[in-house]
């Protein structure tokens, strides 16, 4: 049997954060996407672009609630 590790709220934060933005713990994955987009929107964010394409490609390991801020807010802005 494979165990899978999810990517959940924390490890999206998490990913973000790395990247250079701030954002509060315990943020949910929607706080995060949207946080994530005004800093990119604000100076831009290296290395955002990328992780989006990576994430994209993760989709069936990864929980609902992330997976739907990262289609709702961060891959529109980004394509």
């Amino acid at each position: 049997m494979m165990i899978v590790d999810l990517i959940d709220g924390d490890d999206f934060r998490n990913r973000l954060v790395a990247l250079g933005i701030r954002i509060p713990d315990g943020a949910c994955p929607e706080t995060s996407a949207r946080m994530a987009l005004l800093k990119h929107a604000e100076v831009g964010v290296p290395g955002l672009q990328e992780l989006v394409q990576e994430l994209s490609q993760q989709t069936d390991i990864m929980l609902p609630s992330v997976r739907a801020a990262l289609e709702r807010f961060l891959l529109p802005a980004l394509r």
